[in-house]
C-alpha cells in the first residue's frame, strides 16, 4: 500500500506553484477539491484523512464522491467537472512518478465529464447598474471604498480575482487613467477607464490608510480584501437597493454577474464581440459568443436583414349554428346505429 500524503503535498506545494507556475487561486481550488474527496473518503472507509492509501482512491469511490457533492452538497455539474479535472490532474502527475498506478489511473481517467446546459447569461440593465453605484453611503471610509470597487467591477469587466488582487501600482491616474490587469492565464492587459470611475479610486486614495499592504482595496482591519469579503459587500448593497430597484430581487447578483453586465454593455455599444474579448481578457472568442446568444439586438439585426414569407389573405366564416347541430347529431345517430 502506498501512503497518498507525500505525493499530494508534493503536487500541491511544488508542481502546481512552481512546474507548472498555476496561480495562487488555482492551487487554492486543486487544494480544497482534495480537501472534499479527502473527507468523503475518510468517511466512507472509516478512517482518518492522513491514514488514506493511494490505492484505496479508485475509481469507483471518485465516482461515488463525484454524486455526494452533486446530490448533497447541491453542486451544479461544472463545479462537478471542476473537481473531476484537479483529480485528473493529479493521477497524470502521478503516471510519471509512480508506474504502478498507470491502471489505476486509466480507469479514473476514464470518468467521463458530464455534460452542462449552456444557460443565457444574467446580467443588469443599465438603471439597475445605476442604482447598485448609488447605494454605498459616502459619509464613510467604508462607503467611499465600496462605491471604487463597485465602479471598477462593472467599468473595467474584472473577474473577482483580479479586483482583488490589484495593486496600489498598478493603477495610474495621471495623464491618463488606467489600471494593469493580471488576468487568468497569466495575462496582461491595460485597460483605460473613465473619468467617474477614476474620480471614485480618487476618492477612496485619499481615505485609505498607508500600511504594509500593497493591495489596492483593504478591508477594515487594514489588510487586503478578499473573495468573500467583495461578495459580502455586493450582497449588502443588493439588499439595500432592491427597495428602489424591486427587479433585483429576481436576480442572483454575484461579482461575475458584474463582469456579464459590463460584456453585454460593451457589445451593444461596439457592436464588435472582438472587442469584448480584448476588454475582457479572453484566450478565445469562443468564450464571448455566449453574449452573443444573450443580447437580442443582435438578433433583430438578423431578423431584420432577411425578407418574410407572405400569408395568402383569407376570411373566416362561422359555420351555420343550425347545419353544425344537424352533423353532430347525424354523426351521433350514426354512432348509436354501431
Amino acid at each position: 500500500m502506498t501512503a497518498i500524503a507525500p505525493y499530494l503535498s508534493a503536487y500541491l506545494r511544488e508542481h502546481l506553484p512552481q512546474e507548472r507556475r498555476a496561480s495562487p487561486h488555482t492551487c487554492e481550488t486543486y487544494a480544497y477539491a482534495f480537501q472534499l474527496l479527502l473527507c468523503f473518503a475518510a468517511h466512507r472507509l472509516k478512517t482518518q484523512p492522513s491514514l488514506l492509501e493511494l490505492e484505496q482512491i479508485d475509481a469507483p469511490l471518485v465516482l461515488a464522491f463525484l454524486e455526494h457533492i452533486e446530490r448533497e452538497r447541491g453542486n451544479s455539474p461544472n463545479t462537478r467537472n471542476a473537481r473531476l479535472a484537479a483529480i485528473h490532474a493529479f493521477f497524470r502527475f502521478l503516471e510519471y512518478r509512480l508506474p504502478s498506478c498507470l491502471d489505476q489511473a486509466r480507469r479514473i481517467h476514464a470518468l467521463p465529464m458530464k455534460k452542462t446546459d449552456e444557460r443565457l447569461v444574467d446580467y443588469l440593465t443599465h438603471d439597475e447598474v445605476q442604482a447598485l453605484l448609488d447605494a454605498p453611503a459616502l459619509t464613510t471610509p467604508a462607503g467611499i471604498r465600496d462605491r471604487a470597487m463597485l465602479h471598477l467591477a462593472f467599468a473595467a469587466g474584472l473577474r473577482v480575482s483580479e479586483l482583488v488582487g490589484l495593486r496600489r501600482e498598478d493603477l495610474v491616474l495621471q495623464p491618463h487613467p488606467s489600471i494593469h490587469v493580471y488576468g487568468k492565464g497569466r495575462r496582461e492587459r491595460v485597460l483605460p477607464l473613465w473619468k467617474e470611475t477614476a474620480t471614485a479610486l480618487r476618492a477612496w486614495l485619499a481615505v485609505r490608510t498607508e500600511g504594509q499592504n500593497p493591495e489596492l482595496f483593504l478591508n477594515a482591519r487594514g489588510q487586503a480584501m478578499t473573495r468573500s469579503g467583495f461578495e459580502y459587500i455586493l450582497a449588502k448593497h443588493v439588499k439595500t437597493v432592491t427597495q428602489k430597484q424591486p427587479s433585483l430581487a429576481k436576480k442572483r447578483v454575484s461579482p461575475h454577474v458584474l463582469r456579464r453586465t459590463c460584456a453585454l454593455h460593451t457589445l451593444q455599444a461596439t457592436r464588435d464581440v472582438r472587442k469584448v474579448a480584448l476588454w475582457l481578457g479572453h484566450a478565445s472568442l469562443q468564450s464571448t459568443e455566449t453574449y452573443l446568444r444573450a443580447d437580442p439586438t443582435e438578433k433583430l439585426e438578423a431578423l431584420s436583414a432577411g425578407a418574410p414569407p407572405n400569408l395568402r389573405r383569407g376570411r373566416f366564416r362561422a359555420p351555420d349554428k343550425l347545419l353544425a347541430l344537424l352533423q353532430s347529431a347525424k354523426k351521433d345517430a350514426r354512432y348509436a346505429e354501431r
